[in-house]
């Protein structure tokens, strides 16, 4: 598992040229150029010209630069998938994943982009939902992650979509679960209320308890927010630094698990303390 950091995740429409150049400046860890919900079928070819150019340009310093196709069976899958694996972003984002043939489809489309593009999968169907496991091992042979689509997921089902999202918070422990299990990365999804910082705020710190990485975004408003709730916070990073240093005590040397402050740690948690100074000295 990477540590790179994904706290926030931003959709730019990439019909919208000024969105793009206003995004190399903004504090998000990823930049998604979408070529899909965003843009109206008139400006996809448009989309698909800019995003190519931005990727080509740079400009976007460590910032993750992914690129969000239009679906598979559309009029534009094609020419974006082509045009997206020569381009050479960081990742593809693929949406309406509902299953792991759906994933070798892609797959099979992206076989001439660079081993190091990573593969993303929009996870918004009930369909997808109970063929998790299958999809993220059907991912793991590129650098991977699942983007929770909250929206389409709620239409489906017909469900109330709130700040509390009783009726999805089940199906987000089993995508987390799936994800991690085959070496992926969870990414919770958007909040549409952009000027409710509150509510957004809620649901980070909601995310985060679940295991998500980061959270995708509408607004560039919403960046701080969820930069501040998947950081680590002080009392982590001090946890993280006193479990590494218990283990490099010569009398703990071969232990398995060792007091810190008033609680047992054991060996395994070491990547997860690492894990967290490298995500902290990230911001």
């Amino acid at each position: 598992m990477t540590v790179r950091p994904r706290r926030s995740a931003l959709y730019m429409p990439a019909s919208n040229q000024r969105a793009i150049d206003k995004a190399r400046s903004l504090p998000c860890d990823v930049v998604i150029l979408d070529l899909e919900d965003a843009v109206a079928p008139e400006a996809k070819e448009e989309a698909r010209v800019n995003a190519v150019r931005a990727v080509e340009e740079g400009g976007f310093g460590e910032r993750e630069l992914v690129i969000r196709v239009n679906a598979l069976g559309t009029p534009w899958a094609q020419d974006d998938l082509a045009a997206a694996a020569a381009a050479r972003p960081d990742a593809i984002l693929a949406p309406k994943v509902g299953d792991a043939e759906t994933v070798h489809r892609y797959l099979a489309a992206l076989a001439d982009a660079p081993p190091t593009t990573g593969f993303w999968a929009m996870i918004e169907s009930c369909r997808a939902i109970f063929r998790l496991d299958a999809i993220a091992g059907a991912m793991a042979v590129r650098p991977g992650a699942f983007v929770l689509g909250t929206n389409d997921l709620a239409k489906e089902m017909g469900a109330r979509l709130t700040v509390e999202r009783t009726p999805f918070l089940g199906m987000m422990a089993m995508a987390v679960a799936a994800a991690k299990g085959h070496g992926l990365v969870a990414l919770d999804g958007v909040y549409n209320a952009f000027d409710d910082e509150t509510g957004l705020t809620r649901q980070c710190v909601e995310a985060r308890a679940y295991g998500f990485d980061g959270k995708t975004l509408i607004h560039p408003r919403q960046i701080d927010a969820a930069n501040r709730a998947f950081s680590p916070d002080d009392a982590e990073i001090a946890w993280a630094r006193a479990a590494i240093a218990a283990f490099d005590l010569p009398e703990n040397a071969g232990k398995g698990a060792v007091r810190v402050g008033g609680e047992m740690v054991e060996r395994l948690h070491l990547d997860q303390a690492n894990a967290i100074l490298a995500r902290a000295s990230k911001d």
